[in-house]
């Protein structure tokens, strides 16, 4: 690491600790010692290799793959979280803990140890039956809240009611009922409640991506990303802002949690911002949104996106490829806006002689990105994301050995097989608590009723507005898009990203499909909008950790993350409206056009958002801005046209403009202000 990081970090006075607890709850689990530790540790080690085997050597029928994993994640969180925040069992895991733990182990496993008698009686179960999924139910609920909040086991709860009262609800809403043993059966015996398709993802291709990042870190990828932002953008102006979005970009590839991100990159890049002049908010908010888009970086992203490849029945390798556009869009955005808020601060880059050397840190270190490429190379060869998965976690073991610093002991192997089963646990939580929600869905049939009652609300306004049929669908459709991010934002704010994905996919997404939307695109929305609820106060997680970490107001950092992120609530209805944007029916002209338009129409946004090119812009111009940025962003010849006129306006405009306050002497930036004033 460079002499600058390490600087940088010894003046970091934070505890990165604390803020993990409070904004990632995953991060609240008890500090451990002696006997107790070494039981968590061999625990976790044991997952590990259990999913390390199996994906390498042959994977266990679905639902006993399923049932293995979340009895390794049950007895863990049980073990490793408190059951309330009070700080009384902090240090220390109380017998009723231990005794949740086993028992909830041992209703997940009783589906393995007696699998064959249970295919054998399928659809006859028994009272032990029903009592082993009666507790693994009770337990998982419990766990989830334990390792996330009540929202989540809160909605599941919910869903499991329906299911029984289903004939005393509203006629929209209401079905026939079934009893508890009907609905345990469903829940615990078959494969769409709790061993649906979420847990399947879960314990296969996700843990072994977790388990994957994991080990990249303890070869101190994470160092080196952050060396290598600086070595490439760290010199430009408002270097230090461009070093946060390069670098949570790269974490991105192999890290899912925004929070996680935000705290990893953070600690370093937010001083450094704010040493360079950015105020602190805007500091905070401009690593939270760099953080959270990583769960949209290709190749790797967020768990959500190897259930989308599941549900859409695509190799993972056609999701990673439909993300690239919208990723780049997204991450041009926040790379503009950095930049034009740099401009408008007078803000310059770090001296050349402060900063890393790119040639050696690449000979030296550059190897550790070759993980990253073999991934790739693996999709691209038509590897499942399991096996790339496996391979590039023996292609990181054998390449750590290259340089001392990064090799990949014992010791050290076996810390990154105990952070992957502690990383993984809360999204295995998540997937398996969601499947009660999907099995709601395909019990009662309720998925259905919600999507046709989506088209039938978002229909009422088109036909007020308009009789015309074909303007009618328009409308509906984006009203359709309203309420569907609408509902993605809200879920988002209570839910994991993962949770927020298949309940918006399971119960939103059809209403798109049922308009035309192409499967990936709808899929693809309800996805972005999901992780988008990260930085959307008043529950914007991502940026309140980014906001713990410069000190600012979370809500102030909340609402500026929001601005800064507006590129990527419009990038979604792009790709909606212009689909050869995930490469769905392209055409390579076509393409070409509708990437560049983007581009600029982005470029015009940031202007908007910030109010600075060249010199300040008026509301007016602003406002032009905006507009030209519809025009542009909006698929059609002849509203790039309008956008592209606009854009040339506005830069003869501020040109002028610059070249005039120069000429009076006027200051243009804020630092030329304040130089002014000082004199």
């Amino acid at each position: 690491m460079s002499e600058l990081t390490e600087n940088t970090q010894k003046g970091t006075q934070l505890n990165l600790d604390e803020i993990m607890k409070k904004y990632d709850t995953e991060s609240r689990f008890r500090s451990l010692d002696g006997w107790q530790a070494k039981l968590i540790s061999i625990l976790a080690v044991a997952m590990s290799l259990f999913h390390f085997y199996t994906s390498g050597f042959g994977l266990l029928l679905a639902q006993k793959q399923g049932a293995v994993h979340l009895a390794f994640t049950l007895a863990l969180v049980f073990l490793l979280y408190p059951s309330d925040t009070s700080g009384k069992t902090r240090n220390r895991i109380p017998l009723i803990d231990f005794a949740l733990a086993i028992i909830a182990a041992t209703s997940a496993m009783y589906l393995v140890v007696f699998f064959d008698q249970l295919v054998t009686r399928s659809g006859l179960p028994t009272a032990l039956d029903l009592t082993m999924g009666f507790i693994l139910i009770a337990t998982l609920l419990e766990a989830t809240r334990r390792i996330s909040n009540p929202i989540l086991p809160g909605i599941a709860i919910v869903a499991l009611l329906y299911c029984y009262f289903g004939r005393i609800m509203p006629p929209m809403i209401a079905h026939r009922g079934f009893n508890i043993a009907r609905i345990i059966n469903h829940m615990y015996l078959g494969t769409e409640g709790i061993f649906g398709t979420p847990l399947e993802v879960s314990s296969t291709f996700v843990f072994m991506f977790i388990l994957f990042g994991s080990i990249l870190e303890k070869t101190g990828l994470g160092k080196f990303i952050i060396d290598l932002s600086l070595a490439l953008a760290g010199w430009s102006t408002g270097g230090p802002a461009k070093v946060a979005v390069v670098s949570s970009g790269l974490m991105g590839t192999v890290s899912g949690s925004s929070v996680a991100n935000v705290c990893t990159t953070g600690m370093f890049t937010i001083p450094l911002m704010k040493s360079v002049g950015y105020e602190s908010h805007f500091a905070g908010a401009v690593e939270a949104v760099a953080s959270t888009g990583g769960q949209i970086m290709p190749p790797v992203m967020g768990a959500a996106a190897f259930i989308m490849a599941q549900i859409l029945g695509v190799p993972y390798l056609t999701v990673v490829v439909a993300a690239i556009i919208p990723a780049l869009l997204y991450y041009f955005a926040v790379m503009v806006q950095v930049h034009f808020e740099a401009s408008r601060l007078g803000l310059k880059g770090l001296p050349f002689k402060e900063l890393p050397k790119l040639w050696p840190l690449l000979k030296a270190k550059g190897f550790l990105l070759i993980p990253l490429i073999a991934i790739i190379y693996f999709l691209l060869a038509g590897y499942t994301p399991l096996k790339a998965a496996f391979y590039g976690i023996l292609v990181s073991f054998v390449l750590s050995w290259l340089n001392k610093e990064t090799r990949l002991t014992l010791p050290r192997i076996l810390d990154a097989f105990e952070a992957g089963a502690r990383g993984a646990i809360g999204v295995a939580c998540a997937c398996a608590t969601v499947g009660l929600v999907v099995g709601m869905g395909t019990l009662t049939g309720l998925a259905l009723r919600i999507a046709n009652t989506i088209v039938t609300l978002a229909a009422a306004p088109a036909a007020l507005i308009t009789s015309n049929p074909i303007i009618a669908k328009e409308i509906t459709k984006i009203f359709t898009l309203f309420f569907t991010m609408i509902a993605s934002l809200l879920l988002g704010m209570g839910l994991p990203t993962t949770a927020n994905f298949i309940v918006t996919s399971t119960m939103a997404a059809p209403a798109l499909i049922n308009l035309g939307v192409p499967p990936q695109a709808a899929y693809m929305f309800v996805f972005y909008f999901g992780i988008a609820a990260d930085l959307t106060p008043p529950v914007a997680l991502a940026a309140y950790a980014g906001a713990g970490i410069s000190g600012s107001d979370p809500m102030k950092t909340g609402v500026t993350a929001f601005k800064l992120a507006l590129a990527g609530f419009l990038v979604p209805y792009i790709y909606i409206y212009e689909p050869m944007l995930l490469f769905i029916n392209y055409q390579t002209g076509s393409m070409i056009q509708a990437i560049i338009s983007a581009l600029l129409g982005v470029f015009l946004l940031a202007m908007s958002t910030i109010g600075f090119f060249k010199a300040k812009m008026s509301t007016i111009i602003r406002i032009i801005a905006f507009v030209g940025a519809l025009g542009l962003l909006i698929p059609g010849t002849y509203t790039d046209i309008v956008g592209l006129a606009l854009l040339l306006v506005i830069y003869i405009m501020q040109k002028m403009k610059e070249k005039k306050l120069k000429a009076q002497g006027i200051p243009i930036t804020v630092a030329d202000f304040n130089a002014a004033s000082n004199k």
